[in-house]
């Protein structure tokens, strides 16, 4: 499973809810081979060059995921 952050998403790595603890999740999917990219203009408008958990990814890398998937979920 590949997914593709952008928007707020690309700020995964830094939310801190009592209530779900995303960052656990997040590893438990990496675990389980899940793959994270973050969004590169979405993260240069946050001042970020992305982290180990949302790598700095491009347009082309979205597109690629697309292209060769049998399911694409939008959220």
């Amino acid at each position: 499973m590949r997914i593709f952050l952008s928007g707020r998403g690309v700020e995964m790595d830094q939310i801190d809810d009592p209530k779900f603890d995303v960052r656990k999740i997040a590893q438990e999917l990496l675990s389980a081979g899940a793959q994270f990219l973050a969004c590169g203009t979405c993260l240069k408008l946050r001042h970020s060059d992305g982290s180990q958990l949302c790598p700095l990814s491009t347009l082309k890398d979205h597109y690629e995921i697309i292209r060769d998937s049998d399911r694409v979920v939008t959220v």
